[in-house]
């Protein structure tokens, strides 16, 4: 029996006819109700979205055949990912399909920013001749700072090179070998703001970034500078964007998205320095034929061949390989959060060695998922498909090697990565098929990793270890387990402290302040 897949939401009729061409059963069925979904749902293998229809819990749960949800576009908050993932169902996307389309967006809106053209056309349109009320600014010569330059910031910054700006850029993972191929100067975050005359931001929106413009960001940028957001509404507090259009610090602003969408109300609304689109980035015909026609080409690999591109919840791993390389897969994820957790600068390598036992294996997976977890608490929507991609946009060599011969343990995994401060090395080995951490640069140990721990990096010194179980217990937080390690006596020392609640900022600058401690990290991995 054919496969057969509901396209529930508007795709380019193109991809109808590549499921069909492919050998699929297709029925398009645009603009059902919830209930009418989930009354039918229970009938395919394939379910092919944009952002109208809702796969929720429920919806989820009526689908008994459903092999695979795929969403034309890159964002999934209408899909409940763990509720497909607990029923075996893999969730898509395409990530790169509008990347264009949102850069041409950020750059229009640029321009017409800096022409005031909404206000200028709805007064002539009103019979007005306002000219010497509409007065521009010209982007050429002037210095656009990019916060985020991956995918889509990198080709804004072409954008802007082509029209002879300055670009500077912020983005912790762009190397310095990167940026100078991009022809963009690297920046940190406090030097983008006062130079640059615009702001574009092109950053996922994550606790690192939420709010990354507000109020104090704000007070360091050169006066009169103009802000773009075509990236996520979360990115800028919009309240202090007001206060600064207000007060004149920011000349104007152009949002196509908003903290709270749709945004059919707002503070910002008729004030003629601040221009509105509604969410419309990805909206040009090109984009939406280049997802339709990708979503559907993914789904059909996966349906008929097991092929899995761009899948949010599965790893690329064949049947044969994955019951050898299922506890492997925990390690490298930790291993890689573990790292991602604690490096704050731009990564220029990574090298990713395996020994004895795993090195017999297929490890790429085992490398893309460390990839996965080391990318992760700094980019949303980073996979196991999709992180080497990522990786490589930003500039970041990638080595794996592999030695049969076993050392100390009889299989090892350590992940090394060299950024602009410094290097991080990290190793795990499997204690009776259970991830353990047993090296930290040069210190031994022998550590589990569980939900919630804290990382302390000090010198070796009488007391340190009373004083942090003092501080911890103070504040009432109980210590689950305590593992140590060091190089030598009297050098440099760590301490992973098992812990039953987050530590609060507050007490992490106590514990910071504590004699002989170098650092101190909040760390959290997935059960």
């Amino acid at each position: 029996m054919k496969p057969k897949v509901l396209i529930s939401d508007a795709l380019s009729p193109r991809a109808v006819d590549i499921f069909k061409e492919r050998g699929l059963d297709v029925d398009l069925k645009v603009g059902m109700k919830p209930d009418e979904i989930k009354a039918v749902i229970g009938q395919y293998d394939g379910l092919a979205i944009r952002s109208s229809t809702k796969a929720i819990a429920d919806l989820i749960s009526a689908a008994t055949k459903l092999k695979v949800i795929g969403r034309a576009g890159i964002g999934v908050d209408n899909v409940d990912v763990p509720a497909a993932t607990a029923r075996g169902i893999v969730v898509m996307n395409t990530p790169f399909g509008n990347s264009i389309t949102t850069a041409e967006h950020a750059i229009a809106m640029m321009f017409a920013l800096a022409r005031q053209l909404p206000a200028a056309n709805a007064s002539t349109h009103a019979g007005k001749w306002e000219k010497s009320k509409f007065m521009g600014v010209e982007v050429t010569g002037k210095t656009l700072g990019i916060i985020g330059c991956g995918n889509i910031g990198s080709i804004v910054a072409d954008r802007a090179l082509g029209l002879k700006m300055k670009v500077i850029a912020y983005d912790p993972f762009l190397t310095p070998e990167r940026a100078q191929t991009l022809g963009v100067e690297k920046v940190e975050l406090d030097q983008l703001f006062p130079r640059a005359d615009f702001i574009t931001l092109h950053t996922p929106l994550t606790d690192q970034t939420r709010g990354v413009i507000d109020a104090k960001a704000l007070a360091k940028c050169k006066k009169g500078v103009r802000i773009i957001n075509c990236a996520r509404g979360g990115l800028i507090v919009e309240a202090d964007l007001k206060t600064a259009l207000d007060s004149g610090q920011v000349a104007g602003a152009a949002l196509d998205v908003f903290a709270e969408e749709p945004a059919k109300q707002h503070p910002l609304f008729g004030n003629e320095n601040v221009v509105c689109t509604p969410h419309l980035g990805a909206s040009t015909t090109e984009a939406q034929e280049n997802v339709a026609l990708q979503i559907a080409e993914q789904m059909s690999d996966f349906l008929l061949t097991g092929a899995v591109s761009n899948a949010l919840n599965m790893p690329s791993v064949s049947a044969e390989d994955a019951p050898k390389l299922r506890p492997y897969m925990k390690l490298a994820e930790q291993l890689g959060s573990f790292a991602g957790q604690m490096i704050q600068s731009g990564i220029k390598t990574v090298s990713i060695e395996y020994a004895g036992h795993v090195a017999a294996l297929n490890t790429k997976p085992l490398s893309s998922l460390a990839l996965t977890g080391l990318l992760r608490p700094s980019l949303d929507l980073v996979n196991m498909v999709n992180a080497p991609v990522i990786a490589k946009e930003r500039g970041i060599k990638i080595s794996e090697t592999k030695h049969e011969s076993e050392g100390d343990y009889q299989t090892l995994m350590r992940l090394t990565i060299e950024t602009d401060q410094g290097k991080l090395q990290l190793g795990g080995t499997l204690f009776s098929g259970k991830p353990r951490i047993v090296t930290i640069d040069d210190v031994k140990l022998e550590a589990e990793l569980t939900p919630r721990m804290l990382f302390v990096r000090n010198e070796d010194k009488p007391g340190f270890i009373g004083l942090l179980g003092t501080k911890l217990g103070g504040a009432k937080i109980n210590i689950a387990n305590f593992t140590l390690g060091r190089s030598e006596p009297g050098a440099n020392a760590v301490s992973l402290v098992a812990i039953d609640s987050d530590v609060p900022a507050a007490l992490l600058g106590e514990i910071k302040k504590l004699p002989g401690v170098v650092n101190v990290y909040n760390l959290q991995f997935a059960n």
